[in-house]
């Protein structure tokens, strides 16, 4: 089935069943995207012409608005005949190869008394070149996925280095905390997303991570200094309590190493043995509380869906086009024991 890209022009074939997503990443067309589940709204786009049949989604990510509209999650839409699409391409990500490899556990850090810090080791004639802000799939022997945000800048790639949060009932986040070792060996698919810094921009950026969207949050900043960028740059990190905020001294050491950088920690849930004379609140709520016009900003945003769809909602209204606010939304999944 023929599709086309507008407004590049660019033409691929998709194969019977395929998503129109699945059929542009095998033919080397980077289209925004994050959970490729339906879940997160990222690869939202226009159908401009043919029928589609859109596999099952959440609500949330295309609400009936948006499909009365002509819009699609790229993610779920498989073409019934030739279609035209409008959607944004993504050059920089196009010499990314997604692979599937396998590494090793080199390393259990506890963070916090619930996220956990993997560094995976890969073989030695392997190398992972990814962006920073993208993730991989660890492929669970049973054939289901998980996804972890990268952690470490791709300068910075001896490890690969995942934050992972321990949910309840979690079918491979339990394993984790109650019986990975060391050397333990795993395989994983990646890079994968559309969520990394675009460096064609100088505009000011505001980074809003809530839990353990910190993540790729620590590898877009980290691959930042060592670009010697001078964006200005200022990380908002929501949370609920103290203990939550896992890597603070970090951040707090980014800040007074770097000028151009700034970092405002938020606590919704603080309590008093926290002793915290910080930010309170929601994090949304500290970003537009702090800059009131956000025409002139790019927005990057990572963590629960809540986060992300109250962000949508209420920043627009401040100026932030849409085309400057980049997400990735972490859907957890939970599974039975």
């Amino acid at each position: 089935m023929k599709v086309r890209i507008e407004p590049s022009g660019h033409e691929f074939e998709a194969n019977p069943g395929e998503t129109l997503l699945e059929a542009a990443l095998r033919e080397g067309f980077h289209l925004p995207y994050s959970c490729r589940n339906g879940a997160c709204g990222t690869c939202k786009g226009r159908v401009v012409s043919g029928l589609i049949d859109h596999k099952a989604y959440e609500p949330k990510a295309l609400s009936a608005a948006d499909r009365a509209a002509g819009k699609a999650l790229f993610c779920r839409a498989v073409p019934m005949e030739p279609v035209v699409i409008e959607a944004r391409e993504i050059g920089v990500a196009k010499d990314i190869i997604i692979k599937t490899l396998p590494c090793r556990v080199a390393r259990l850090e506890k963070l916090a008394p619930d996220v956990m810090r993997l560094l995976l080791k890969l073989p030695q004639n392997e190398r992972l070149q990814f962006l920073a802000g993208q993730y991989i799939d660890i492929l669970l022997k049973d054939g289901r996925r998980r996804g972890f945000s990268l952690a470490n800048a791709p300068s910075d790639d001896e490890f690969l280095e995942l934050h992972v949060r321990h949910v309840p009932g979690g079918l491979f986040s339990g394993h984790v905390f109650e019986a990975m070792k060391e050397r333990a060996l795993l395989r994983f698919e990646g890079p994968l997303g559309t969520f990394f810094l675009r460096e064609d921009s100088t505009a000011p950026v505001i980074l809003m991570a809530g839990g353990t969207g910190f993540a790729p949050m620590k590898a877009i900043l980290e691959q930042a200094f060592h670009g010697e960028s001078q964006r200005p740059l200022h990380l908002y990190w929501g949370a609920r309590t103290r203990q939550d905020l896992y890597l603070h001294d970090l951040a707090l050491a980014w800040a007074r190493r770097h000028p151009h950088f700034l970092y405002t920690p938020v606590l919704s849930q603080a309590s008093a043995s926290d002793e915290w004379a910080g930010r309170t609140g929601y994090v949304h709520e500290a970003v537009a509380s702090d800059v009131r016009d956000l025409s002139a900003y790019e927005v990057y945003a990572s963590g629960p869906p809540q986060m992300i769809e109250a962000a949508r909602d209420l920043f627009p209204r401040q100026g932030l086009r849409e085309e400057s606010f980049y997400y990735d939304a972490f859907n957890y999944a939970k599974d039975p024991e």
